[in-house]
């Protein structure tokens, strides 16, 4: 039985994100072409993960027998998001920028499951190779020659960390121009914004589907 673990991260619920309506898409896509199959869901707005500590850090280069208290409690909650993310065939994840970055509680969730030789630096990862998408939405647009592009920092970030370090197979889908309506200075690129979203929608369809 095939596995998905969908990872939401927009601070808003439902239609009121971009990201994660898109995501949502994503997920009815791969379970119409995978009948049957399993969902592991993590909202990370409504249940943050805890950010990496040094008992959590240390605990992962150690022998479990030489863990403390505070160590093995630590690593204990990274191995039970390590073993979501080795049990997934695929990764959908919702990953609007929040000022010109990924929002914090995906950066969290990255940095523990980022563990050297196991998910990362190993031969025998159980991560390297999964097929994830990305979604990410924008409120203005960042696209290559566009102003903002310098000020880009979630999709440089993300592909670095998901296939340098974790050797993934990324696939990335933006919807740019989300907030366009509410910008009396970006108004006149609504239509845009629109097409942007229509975009998305379909590339994870496709993607799901492709998974």
């Amino acid at each position: 039985m095939a596995t998905l673990l969908h990872i939401d991260s927009s601070a808003f619920a439902g239609q009121a994100s971009t990201s994660r309506a898109v995501t949502a898409a994503f997920r009815r896509a791969w379970l119409e072409e995978n009948p049957g199959g399993e969902v592991i869901y993590r909202d990370l707005a409504a249940e943050p993960v805890p950010h990496i500590t040094a008992d959590a850090h240390t605990a992962g280069s150690l022998d479990p027998a030489q863990h403390t208290a505070e160590q093995a409690r630590a690593f204990a909650e990274r191995l039970a998001l390590i073993a979501e993310l080795e049990a997934a065939d695929a990764v959908v994840i919702g990953a609007p920028m929040y000022n010109f970055a990924v929002p914090s509680t995906l950066k969290a969730w990255l940095d523990q499951v980022i563990l050297m030789g196991r998910t990362a630096g190993s031969p025998e990862s159980k991560v390297a190779g999964t097929p994830v998408t990305v979604v990410t939405s924008r409120g203005g647009s960042y696209s290559p020659g566009t102003p903002r592009a310098p000020h880009e920092h979630v999709l440089n970030y993300l592909e670095s960390a998901l296939t340098v370090i974790l050797a993934m197979e990324p696939t990335f889908i933006v919807a740019d121009l989300t907030l366009a309506a509410d910008i009396p200075d970006l108004q006149h690129l609504v239509p845009l914004g629109e097409q942007s979203r229509a975009d998305a929608f379909e590339a994870a369809e496709k993607a799901a589907r492709a998974a």
